[in-house]
């Protein structure tokens, strides 16, 4: 089985809490910074499948760059393409942890739902 791709950011407790409960469980996974490396357009539309299509899911809605941008008023008149473009191209913007494998797709730490989807 491959290793999962579980991007986040080093100051956020909500990763720290994810990538020790991933640890805890010896699942295999590849971890890149959020912010440096943010997932492509082609992981975003996975993710974004794998999410029933929901582009809101994606965004940290309650980051200080999606508040500055005012994304909360702008998202609804985005296309798909440009709600993905705005995504790849600043790692503030995308929902972290944010995990992805053959047959997972995550965002948020929602220990239930990664026990089910990852166990």
């Amino acid at each position: 089985m491959s290793p999962l791709t579980v991007y986040t950011y080093r100051n956020c407790d909500t990763c720290r809490r994810a990538v020790k409960w991933l640890e805890a469980r010896r699942i295999p996974f590849v971890e890149k910074p959020i912010r440096e490396t943010p997932p492509s357009v082609a992981e975003l539309r996975t993710m974004l499948a794998r999410q029933g299509g929901q582009l809101r899911r994606l965004f940290n809605t309650s980051g200080v760059d999606y508040r500055a941008q005012q994304l909360g008023d702008k998202l609804p008149t985005l296309t798909e393409a440009q709600a993905l473009g705005l995504l790849a191209g600043n790692g503030n913007l995308v929902k972290r942890p944010f995990v992805l494998g053959a047959r997972a797709g995550l965002v948020g730490f929602d220990e239930p739902a990664w026990t089910e989807a990852l166990t």
